[in-house]
């Protein structure tokens, strides 16, 4: 047989066994995605049933009195009391009230005794609960939960508020203008959610009682913890202190008062620069990162204009230098400066090439530190290469960039954490507090980022 003749034919049989399994390959993954569009398509039509099941026991429940249509389940108004409604859903309603929090419906049937395995007796308990919703007894969360609605009567507790900006009529917190009331609302304070763990509040709260046990303060207008709540709704969602005061029948002294002692004793706990670095050193560590920000605050009056002017971000700030681990976790941070100060000026202030020196530890940094460290032969800073007009980087002299830059991109990550309080956003506090700010807002930061 012709020798080329065979080769052809193996080639083409090699290719004919490729097509093959290439084709067997997708085949699968046709008969997968046509199986999962099937699961989706029953999940959808299950979900469906599910829903119209719902509305239709939420349709109002009228009753006969007298030879008249009544509804059995009346709009909750201020003068309709809860013996307004059957004996039943007075029940429910109590389970609701009695829970510390949101519940699901499951719950409800478990204190209620019902089976909640099944499904037949566990979704008249949940049409039950949407009709108290419609009718303004209940609230029902987004994920499902039920719990009791906020009414004017009803003191509103944990003391977070958020704003009412441009509704018309109406000042900051809701409060109106006009006496004209909407239905079923409140109209001086509405709830508003504050994103931190229970405990940053209870170390803000007994922080704040030590410090009364210490100095024998023997009373405040509100308990410590909503105290630590209204403050920390100051620092993460930069709430007006006159807002917050309102809603909470304290005056806007007061609010600020607390806000400045609490953010005193956060900031007494910060770390100090030598304290930190023997820290990283003692459990092994071997460099931090170092890395320079700014922190926008409002344009200032007089020869301060321009000192706070920072030409690199085009506007007006306060400039902080910060050290993070390896991880990006903060650890220390500089007293503010203005915006104006470089970050290798700031470094050389703070004297951080004697301390990283003194505890022999490296850093990572960007360009911005070139020339903070001239030893050639024991470098503690590492910065990196920089190109000019007349000296392009080598292959070589980019793949290190690139690695110092993976190396330095925890530090953008403990920025943004610290960024998220909001009061950062635009700074309208006096410069010359920020420092104790920022030191505060590390404290707090590293208790949500460590939990």
């Amino acid at each position: 047989m012709d020798p080329e003749l065979l080769e052809r034919i193996t080639a083409r049989r090699a290719e004919l066994d490729e097509l093959e399994e290439r084709l067997a390959k997708e085949l699968a993954e046709v008969r997968a995605e046509r199986d999962e569009l099937a699961v989706a398509e029953r999940v959808l039509e299950r979900v469906s049933e599910q829903l119209a099941d719902e509305r239709a026991s939420a349709a109002p429940a009228p009753g006969h009195v007298g030879g008249r249509a009544v509804m059995l389940i009346p709009h909750r108004a201020p003068d309709v009391e809860e013996n307004a409604l059957p004996p039943d859903y007075q029940r429910i309603l109590a389970v609701v009230r009695q829970t510390a929090g949101p519940v699901m419906t499951r719950q409800v049937g478990e204190t209620l005794g019902v089976d909640v395995s099944v499904r037949s007796k566990l979704e008249p308990l949940r049409g039950k609960l949407v009709r108290l919703t419609d009718r303004g007894w209940l609230r029902k969360m987004p994920d499902g939960r039920f719990t009791t609605r906020l009414y004017p009567s009803t003191p509103l507790l944990g003391g977070v508020f958020g704003r009412n900006r441009g509704a018309p009529g109406c000042r900051w917190g809701g409060v109106t203008r006009t006496h004209e009331r909407a239905e079923d609302t409140c109209p001086l304070v509405y709830q508003c959610r504050l994103p931190l763990s229970t405990r940053t509040v209870n170390h803000l709260a007994d922080l704040l009682r030590r410090h009364l046990k210490a100095i024998r303060s023997r009373w405040r207008a509100l308990p410590p913890g909503r105290i630590a709540v209204i403050v920390l709704a100051v620092l993460r969602h930069d709430q007006r202190l006159a807002d917050l005061a309102g809603g909470n029948n304290v005056s806007e002294s007061t609010v600020r008062r607390w806000r400045d002692e609490l953010i005193g004793l956060l900031a007494s706990q910060a770390p100090r620069l030598h304290r930190a670095l023997k820290k990283i050193a003692k459990r092994g560590g071997e460099v931090v990162l170092i890395d320079g920000t700014l922190i926008r605050t409002q344009r200032r009056t007089g020869r301060a204009d321009r000192r706070n002017y920072s030409g690199k971000h085009r506007s007006h700030g306060l400039h902080f230098l910060a050290l993070t681990d390896e991880r990006g976790r903060l650890i220390w941070i500089s007293a503010a400066r203005p915006g104006s100060t470089h970050d290798i000026t700031a470094a050389r202030h703070d004297h951080i090439l004697a301390h990283l020196r003194a505890t022999g530890l490296g850093a990572l940094a960007d360009l911005g530190f070139r020339g903070l460290d001239n030893d050639i032969h024991d470098p503690v800073i590492v910065t990196g290469f920089a190109a000019t007009r007349a000296h392009k980087l080598t292959p070589g002299q980019k793949e290190a960039n690139r690695v110092l830059a993976v190396g330095r991109a925890p530090v953008e990550h403990g920025f943004a954490h610290l960024k998220n309080w909001r009061i950062l956003t635009k700074l309208r506090t006096d410069p010359a507090r920020a420092t104790r700010l920022l030191r505060a807002l590390i404290v707090l930061t590293n208790l949500e980022v460590n939990r």
